[in-house]
């Protein structure tokens, strides 16, 4: 495997190279824990989409209202408590941290269930996503130290087949409990089996020696006692590379965060779905789970390959994906037959996960291996407070703002202007990205050779 010289990806082959520190079962087990954890993580996060037409029934709300719930109630703690639970993950014992946060977010999603009103529903959200933070930083250096550096997009792209199963099974679970017995039976349903995940996690998963793959000269675990989290802030801001692949990725976020929490909604409002949210539930689940899930780990797996022979191709990938999808948002959302539109939506559906992988790795290449969770959750802070947290409010209150005009259209339209203009804004910065990708990369490694320690 060769790298263009400078690249500084997958260029540590040769007699240095130590041998795995695990076994493939022990190391094949850990990751496919970790997207069993992730999945969960997203059940209990997605879930809410399919329910929220009946919630909005039961207490009158608003399309903007279902954006708060869907989006800032969760996003703004989930964001900024990243941070300081991503910095002691690069000290702490990550397994146990995760492990926190399993029960945490699940018996906060058991109680969104007995929720008497918005006030209540907004706060176990926050509650979910106080618990949620502790997740995908410790988890993203879990797999970082657990995967050779050429490997690690594609173990990344794996571990983010949460997202596409775990929105599966939420909106899957979500329709059908909801069909036949009501939303907050959905949640205390999908919110309990995570209890008993979180004490698997405690005391089956292994914890891998910190910054095992990279070069003996760069010291490990002391190095995680010299830099801040604002050492790591300052670090990476100054990477152009990582300043476009963020703002691209949270604007890839913000639409697909955005869209995701109201296509249940537009199909149930256009398509004549109404009251049949088991029949919609399977039919979104069928393809997140398959086209949703395959975009996601080909992301990955074709970026590693194509970085082969130029690294550039980790931002590359990307842009071309998101590019290729904007055709398809139209045909979708314009489309006048629901079931038709669903057949539609499956390609999309591909292209849309495929940042997943390259944006992950790309973010665990460019710092030294101490800096890694805190870098991970700087990345996640402006997916989430950017996508998340931004995204489905927007989506919800250009639709309350065109409803005089459009009616229960009014969905439709603000659907298709923030996916087509984040979408295309998105692909820019990841072409901008690609331009100094290589000598960011380069400066990384410089950088943690001569001292880890250092800006």
């Amino acid at each position: 495997m060769h790298d263009e010289p400078g690249d500084g990806v997958a260029s540590k082959v040769g007699p240095e190279r130590p041998a795995p520190e695990f076994s493939p079962g022990v190391t094949r087990y850990a990751l496919g824990l970790l997207v069993v954890v992730y999945v969960f993580n997203f059940v209990d996060r997605s879930i809410l989409s399919i329910l929220q037409d009946s919630i909005k029934a039961e207490f009158g709300l608003t399309d903007g209202q279902l954006g708060w719930l869907q989006g800032i109630a969760f996003a703004f703690l989930y964001s900024t408590l990243g941070l300081p639970i991503a910095r002691y993950a690069d000290r702490g014992v990550r397994r146990s941290i995760i492990a926190m946060a399993v029960f945490a977010w699940s018996g906060m999603t058991v109680l969104t269930g007995f929720a008497r009103g918005f006030v209540e529903l907004f706060l176990a959200r926050v509650g979910v996503g106080i618990g949620e933070a502790g997740c995908s930083p410790p988890a993203h250096s879990l797999i970082s130290d657990l995967f050779q550096p050429e490997r690690r997009a594609t173990a990344l792209a794996v571990y983010s087949l949460g997202i596409p199963i775990g929105s599966a099974i939420g909106t899957f679970a979500g329709g059908w409990i909801d069909q036949l017995f009501d939303w907050r039976t959905a949640f205390i349903v999908v919110g309990l089996p995570g209890l008993l995940l979180a004490l698997l996690v405690r005391f089956t998963l292994r914890e891998p020696t910190r910054g095992y793959w990279d070069p003996p000269a760069e010291p490990r675990e002391e190095a995680g006692d010299r830099e801040s989290a604002l050492d790591v802030i300052r670090f990476l801001a100054g990477l152009r590379s990582f300043r476009h692949l963020a703002f691209a990725g949270s604007l890839h976020a913000f639409y697909g965060y955005g869209a995701g929490a109201f296509i249940p909604s537009f199909f149930r409002r256009l398509h004549d779905f109404g009251e049949q949210t088991g029949e919609l539930g399977t039919w979104l689940a069928a393809i997140g789970i398959t086209t949703g899930a395959l975009g996601t780990f080909m992301g990955g797996w074709m970026s590693d390959r194509a970085a082969r022979r130029d690294t550039r191709w980790y931002a590359w990938l990307p842009a071309t994906a998101t590019a290729i999808g904007v055709p398809f948002a139209f045909l979708f959302y314009l489309w006048p037959d629901g079931r038709e539109a669903l057949a539609i939506y499956a390609l999309p559906a591909v292209l849309s996960g495929m940042y997943l992988g390259p944006t992950f790795a790309m973010t665990q290449a460019l710092v030294p291996p101490q800096m890694r969770a805190v870098a991970s959750a700087v990345l996640l802070f402006m997916l989430n407070m950017i996508g998340l947290g931004l995204g489905p409010l927007c989506v919800g209150t250009v639709s309350d703002l065109l409803e005089p005009r459009f009616g229960i259209e009014s969905i439709r339209w603000a659907l298709l202007g923030v996916v087509v203009t984040c979408a295309s804004w998105s692909v820019l910065h990841y072409m901008l990205a690609a331009r100094t990708l290589r000598s960011d990369l380069l400066l990384k490694n410089s950088e943690s050779r001569s001292d880890p320690g250092s800006d």
